[in-house]
């Protein structure tokens, strides 16, 4: 199976299965020198960890990171980076009655159509169980980042079709603060609040609802991407639409920028080569402008529904109906947050890299 590992210079491969012994990463091309601790890996796993909150599914996994390699004394060695993460608490036996019913909406009969062979257990390879390696992987590149003063967040700007609304006067940290003090990581707290309402009308229906999830990196130099097949903003993109359920991604003022005349949508450059306005979102021609990086990815509805659905049955190619057991989320852009970070910091460490190998 190709396609299993993540940038350039600085690069990750991820490797398990849902309903596997373990879930990791391997990251590869870190600098040596580098201050790291499990305790700031597990951090972000601990952000994404499934049962931290009443919006999330209900399966409970410590999630702990084992750094097995990579490390001495606290610091990175300059050698592949290992970490995993055992598999704790997956009820295989919810899956059984779905081995030869693909699920509407999931990846079942396309990877049955692609490999001939599938792990019918919560999804295996191509559950969001394998998220954890990226986020693992994800904390690495933060680290590595924060010391050229970058720092990347994001919060659910959108859920269930109500619309979180932000002040002008929040940064980054009051973005990050905000947002951590409620289960749909909104920094609005009342739309948080209608938005934890209709998470659980919508789990009282046995249905899901999707959302909008938004990413800022700020710190980020000028300088980063490259101009033609290796643009800045076509790396973020791939980077965010390969993750499970993210269905569009937008940079900057996204679609918008169709509607807008060019005397709208250019930002004005002012002295200090600042820009009065960001519609680009931090980039310009696939390099990075010195403004914040903005991206926004639109999720759909968990796939996994209580409700009945139908669907075929491939030993007989008979019409089938399926009702979905096992734990899940009835919504996924809050865990989706921490997921959605690591992959914007991936795509940045690895640019930054590239950056110092591009002149002297």
């Amino acid at each position: 199976m190709a396609g299993n590992s993540f940038g350039t210079v600085f690069r990750v491969t991820t490797w398990g299965e849902s309903h596997g012994r373990a879930v990791g990463a391997v990251v590869d091309g870190c600098p040596a020198g580098l201050d790291l601790s499990e305790e700031e890996v597990q951090r972000e796993l601990d952000r994404r960890r499934p049962g931290y909150s009443t919006v999330s599914t209900a399966r409970r996994e410590e999630d702990r990171a084992d750094i097995l390699s990579g490390l001495f004394e606290g610091k990175t060695t300059g050698t592949p980076i290992s970490i995993l993460v055992w598999n704790r608490d997956a009820q295989s036996g919810a899956y059984d009655l779905l081995r030869n019913r693909p699920r509407p909406g999931h990846a079942d009969w396309p990877y049955l159509a692609r490999y001939g062979i599938r792990d019918h257990r919560g999804g295996g390879r191509s559950s969001a169980r394998e998220t954890v390696g990226r986020v693992a992987a994800g904390a690495v590149a933060k680290t590595l980042l924060a010391g050229e003063g970058i720092e990347v967040a994001g919060y659910v700007r959108e859920l269930g079709g109500i619309r979180g609304e932000l002040q002008e006067s929040w940064d980054i940290s009051s973005l990050r603060e905000e947002a951590e003090k409620n289960p749909v990581r909104c920094p609005d707290q009342l739309a948080a609040k209608e938005m934890i309402q209709a998470v659980e009308a919508a789990r009282g229906a046995g249905d899901s609802l999707g959302g909008v999830a938004e990413i800022i990196a700020v710190g980020v130099p000028p300088g980063l991407g490259e101009p033609v097949f290796d643009k800045l903003d076509a790396d973020l993109a791939s980077a965010l639409m390969g993750i499970g359920a993210v269905k569009a991604v937008e940079i900057g003022a996204g679609v918008e920028a169709a509607r807008m005349w060019g005397s709208e949508s250019n930002d004005p450059l002012l002295p200090g080569l600042k820009f009065e306005t960001n519609n680009a979102g931090g980039i310009l021609g696939g390099i990075s402008t010195g403004s914040p990086i903005i991206c926004r990815i639109s999720v759909k509805p968990t796939p996994s529904i209580s409700m009945p659905q139908r669907t075929v049955d491939l030993s007989t190619g008979e019409a089938a109906e399926i009702e979905i057991r096992g734990r899940h989320d009835p919504t996924i852009p809050p865990r989706i947050v921490p997921v959605a970070e690591a992959m914007v910091a991936l795509v940045l460490a690895d640019h930054l890299l590239r950056r110092r190998m591009a002149r002297v």
